[in-house]
């Protein structure tokens, strides 16, 4: 599921600071190449048992991510329930409860980064 009209396409911020407040709204950068990274938060469906993923994707538009002072460019903002052994089925229907969190955490990071 591709989050729409979130705020945060086409935000830019540097790494060290785009790393903090991605943490504070509970996200982890956790694939990430010299060019690009991805930044992901966890949420359980406690209801249904389900592990679903918020997954915001980054794109370096001055500098390398080696360096802290790199400017990343928020690209897209999408949910993904878990599957087994380690993928994300992006199709699935999302429970309310999920998606409400989800909404908090983009709300969240979107204020930091506006900050």
């Amino acid at each position: 599921m591709i989050f729409e009209n979130t705020g945060l396409e086409g935000l830019k911020s540097d790494l060290l600071y785009l790393d903090e407040s991605a943490t504070k709204a509970g996200f982890i950068r956790w694939q990430w190449e010299y060019y690009r990274a991805t930044y992901d938060c966890k949420i359980e469906d406690r209801q249904n048992g389900g592990e679903y993923f918020l997954r915001i994707n980054t794109r370096a538009v001055e500098g390398k991510l080696e360096k802290a002072d790199a400017i990343l460019a928020i690209e897209a903002v999408y949910l993904g329930k878990a599957t087994f052994p380690h993928g994300l089925d992006y199709e699935s229907t999302v429970p309310q409860a999920v998606l409400d969190t989800a909404t908090e955490h983009i709300h969240q990071l979107k204020e930091l980064l506006e900050a």
